[in-house]
């Protein structure tokens, strides 16, 4: 039986477990130009030598105006490609896979002078109303994810994650709230999708794994469910997904009825879904900070990997203190042993 521990191999991707570090936003960028910092670098790379077996960087946009704010990561610059291979790099070192998610926030980019969107629907009332992208330039807009990917390629990376959850701009494509088109592009809520999907296979290689980041449910009046997301995945695992990062949420305003849970996994369920019904592997999200419980999710089979977003920004260590607490065997390094003895 499979554990949290346990080698897991797909494709060109081979980690040393299952225990993923998910990309969160630092808006740690110093001068706006969307270059990794030192706050980057000892970041990701204190979770390497922390046992995490698979790290993905946070968002990481394809154009200046495609982020959340101006202190996020880009990559439409061959400039910026430096900062993140000296992040792979060092990972690399203490034995971490690296890859990176790719993507641009749309509507909800806070700092754009004009946020562009499949259409003009701002996100809520203290939102800015963005401009509906033409089609030319959806076109466009795939070509620079291509670009994008191409960059995070040369920066040495095992794996690359294209951002298609928390309300950003494919996921405003793919749901029916915020996609109101009369184009090729609404007449297929997912093409767009697909094209930047077929744009990332183009230029990555064969052996490496492309993985979308899902919102599996939309927790608002008329959003869709989970029956209707797997529908989705299966559009873009035809496109060329090869694994799916399974979360929820971040379309339209979360009303008192709608509100996700709480409890901890509560999204286990949505990628065990996409699992089963896709035969594809998982990564599941979603308050697994218990290392008891994650372990319960790989052994059940419930998600291939789990993701510790909150457990690993509290602790770096997260994965070396779940190997002592399941007493399982990892490298400790030798620097830190003592600390480990019991």
């Amino acid at each position: 039986m499979n554990h949290m521990f346990s080698p897991f191999t797909f494709k060109g991707l081979e980690l040393k477990n299952r225990i993923v570090m998910p990309p969160m936003c630092q808006y740690s960028v110093e001068k706006k130009d969307g270059i990794a910092t030192d706050w980057h670098f000892l970041h990701y790379v204190n979770r390497a030598i922390g046992g995490a077996g698979f790290i993905i960087i946070e968002m990481t946009d394809v154009e200046p105006d495609g982020r959340i704010t101006d202190h996020d990561l880009g990559l439409w610059s061959d400039e910026q490609i430096p900062a993140l291979a000296r992040i792979v790099e060092a990972c690399h070192k203490y034995g971490a896979k690296v890859g990176i998610q790719i993507a641009h926030a749309g509507r909800k980019a806070e700092d754009a002078a004009m946020p562009a969107a499949p259409s003009a629907i701002p996100f809520d009332e203290n939102s800015k109303t963005p401009r509906a992208l033409t089609t030319e330039e959806v076109k466009e807009m795939v070509e620079k994810f291509r670009k994008a990917i191409e960059r995070a390629i040369k920066a040495g990376v095992d794996a690359i994650e294209i951002h298609g959850a928390h309300g950003y701009l494919i996921h405003q494509f793919h749901s029916p709230l915020t996609n109101k088109r009369d184009d090729q592009y609404g007449k297929d809520l997912t093409l767009f999708g697909k094209e930047v999907v077929q744009a990332a296979k183009s230029v990555m290689p064969e052996h490496m794994p492309l993985i979308m980041r899902m919102s599996a449910k939309e927790y608002v009046e008329g959003g869709y469910d989970s029956k209707e997301s797997i529908e989705i995945a299966k559009e873009y695992q035809q496109a060329g997904v090869d694994l799916f990062h399974v979360s929820s949420g971040g379309e339209g305003p979360i009303t008192a009825a709608g509100r996700p849970g709480t409890h901890a996994a509560y999204q286990v369920p949505f990628a065990r879904d996409i699992k089963n019904a896709l035969n594809v592997p998982v990564i599941a999200v979603g308050r697994l900070d218990d290392p008891i419980l994650a372990n319960a999710v790989i052994g059940n089979e419930d998600a291939d990997l789990v993701a510790i977003g909150r457990g690993m920004l509290r602790n770096p260590h997260w994965a070396l203190e779940a190997a002592t607490t399941l007493k399982k065997d990892t490298h400790i390094p030798k620097q830190y042993a003592d600390g480990f003895r019991i």
